[in-house]
């Protein structure tokens, strides 16, 4: 075990000991995780009106002042499901306060998962994707491009997508990947090549490799 698991590890049996500060440890060791979950899955229409940093700091007092949660629901699941819950339910909040009724009940909506958080889109993932694609025949190839995406993310599985959300852009592990949806890690794995092997196909098509770590 490398020092960095094991200093996570002696903060996560302190934070199960009751001991507040663990927590502040912990959110730290996660702060780049969480805040890129947050960026991705924060409403484009809320872009400039919340910052990430000020939703992440909203998401630490939360948890501070619901760490009886954890030790009482959450103390068998990792600390990294129950914060991802911790941020997902306060972006949830936050959603609501500025759209109101523009956007639907994530929480009905989320049917997949326990540890409910604004899903990843289609849009969401194909701005990203494309993002990642210099372009040197300009912006007709990348209209092509992105509308190829669309489409294929569209016919996309829902929990497919949000595999590879996970994986790619808040970069989880598999194991935790199977751990936040509640599925087998064979079952995440699986999904995870039938997503990849999807999109690769729409690269290659327009004769583009796929922009994405680990998967050459």
């Amino acid at each position: 075990m490398d020092s960095h698991s094991e200093l996570h590890k002696s903060w996560v049996t302190r934070l199960q000991n009751g001991e507040e500060e663990a927590l502040a440890a912990l959110f730290s060791l996660e702060r780049e995780r969480l805040l890129r979950m947050i960026k991705f899955r924060l409403d484009p229409r809320l872009n400039g009106r919340v910052d990430p940093e000020d939703l992440l700091q909203e998401s630490f007092l939360a948890a501070s002042n619901r760490l009886d949660h954890y030790l009482t629901l959450h103390k068998e699941k990792s600390v990294l499901y129950w914060l991802r819950l911790i941020v997902g339910q306060t972006m949830i909040d936050v959603h609501r306060r500025h759209l109101g009724a523009q956007i639907r009940d994530a929480r009905r909506d989320r049917s997949f998962s326990e540890g409910t958080c604004p899903e990843s889109s289609s849009l969401s993932l194909c701005d990203h994707l494309a993002g990642k694609i210099s372009t040197p025949s300009g912006a007709a190839m990348r209209k092509e491009l992105r509308q190829h995406l669309l489409e294929t993310l569209e016919q996309l599985d829902p929990l497919d997508r949000e595999v590879l959300s996970l994986r790619h852009f808040e970069e989880l592990s598999n194991s935790e990947v199977a751990e936040v949806l509640g599925i087998s890690q064979k079952a995440a794995s699986m999904r995870y090549i039938r997503a990849i092997k999807r999109m690769k196909t729409v690269f290659s098509d327009l004769s583009f490799p796929l922009p994405l770590k680990g998967t050459s």
